[in-house]
């Protein structure tokens, strides 16, 4: 396991490389070029820099979150190729920079969904939350302008405004796209992107949709350990890999994590996890919660010792937590509760290793 901590950049985010550096087990950096526009190729010399920022702090830069997949590509337009030939570009120059892990998701319009992004909890903190009664009674232009006052000012990562200024013309476009229709422009864009990939040593991590339900009648296709089954089959390849993210997944409480990590791991097909805890109140009703396996709906100790189960090797990170102790910043990316997550789960790798050794 590498404990790696995600960041939005200089320009994006009150955290900085200089704090994430003393989180304690802290290896490497998440990271992303927040400023390219979804479609268009990552310049290499602007991957080079970020690397060296991050590098220049004693943390590795190996992983990426997210290369976004342009909403062509998802609707299986005639422009699709072109912005897959940008997608391969970017590829090559990040492999170039010593990435192996790209992380992306395939969700029509919204790249995840909450009500709330400062749902008060019992103990004074605030949360992400999810309640499908609040959006059953809202637009979709409504919701993206309630979430756009509440993010502090800060840009939120898959809600560009060029998406988000044509919401009607998208949703018209999506109208016909059901699942199996998602299914198939996924399957398209696998093919062409996943041998690339390959050759250069890059896992394609694709990340559960959040929450895995449908949002304002979207299709939602990565929600379950069957489709997770169905996707890695749509073409025989480590690089085409899963994001394990606990709290997307674990929002359906259908889904057994600890189970899922021991079949896709076994098969060598997941790339990159995301560990957190949530509180499930009834069915797609949830809030974030402090990692700790008491506090929420998921045992994360059984979803670490899964890991450790089946060798992994890979990137893990603490995923949204609360805002403690009145820190203000991104909503759900928070210094403080995030860096207390990262120092449990790599307390539980430790205890789980030490385990290991006394039998």
């Amino acid at each position: 396991m590498k404990m790696t901590f995600r960041w939005y950049g200089r320009k994006d985010d009150d955290i900085t490389l200089e704090q994430i550096r003393q989180i304690p087990g802290m290896q490497g950096v998440v990271g992303a070029l927040f400023d390219i526009p979804v479609g268009e190729a990552w310049p290499l010399d602007k991957v080079m820099a970020l690397k060296q920022d991050i590098e220049s702090h004693g943390l590795a830069f190996e992983t990426v979150e997210s290369v976004n997949v342009h909403e062509d590509i998802k609707l299986g337009l005639p422009t699709r190729d072109r912005y897959i030939e940008n997608y391969i570009i970017s590829l090559k120059n990040l492999a170039k920079a010593g990435v192996s892990v790209v992380c992306y998701n395939f969700m029509p319009v919204f790249d995840w969904t909450r009500t709330e992004l400062a749902k008060p909890l019992y103990d004074g903190s605030t949360a992400l939350a999810y309640d499908y009664r609040l959006i059953a009674g809202k637009d979709p232009d409504t919701m993206v302008r309630d979430i756009m006052e509440s993010s502090n000012g800060f840009t939120l990562p898959g809600w560009e405004p060029e998406r988000l200024t044509a919401l009607k013309e998208l949703f018209e476009q999506y109208k016909d796209i059901d699942d199996e229709k998602l299914f198939e422009h996924l399957g398209y864009f696998l093919k062409a992107v996943v041998p690339e990939a390959e050759k250069l040593g890059i896992r394609m991590a694709i990340h559960p949709d959040d929450p895995p339900c449908p949002v304002f009648g979207l299709p939602r296709i990565v929600t379950s350990e069957k489709n997770l089954d169905r996707i890695v089959k749509l073409i025989d390849s480590p690089s085409n890999a899963l994001t394990i993210c606990s709290g997307s997944l674990g929002s359906n409480l259908n889904n057994d994590i600890p189970k899922i990590i021991r079949k896709f791991g076994k098969m060598d097909r997941i790339g990159f996890a995301h560990i957190r805890n949530i509180q499930v109140h009834e069915p797609w009703v949830f809030n974030e919660v402090a990692h700790n396996s008491k506090f929420g709906s998921l045992d994360v100790y059984d979803m670490m010792r899964a890991l450790y189960d089946v060798h992994f090797e890979g990137p893990v990170r603490p995923d949204h937590g609360r805002m403690i102790w009145g820190e203000q910043g991104r909503p759900g990316y928070g210094l403080f509760d995030r860096a207390l997550g990262a120092n449990y789960l790599c307390g539980l790798w430790d205890a789980i290793v030490r385990e290991n050794k006394n039998k």
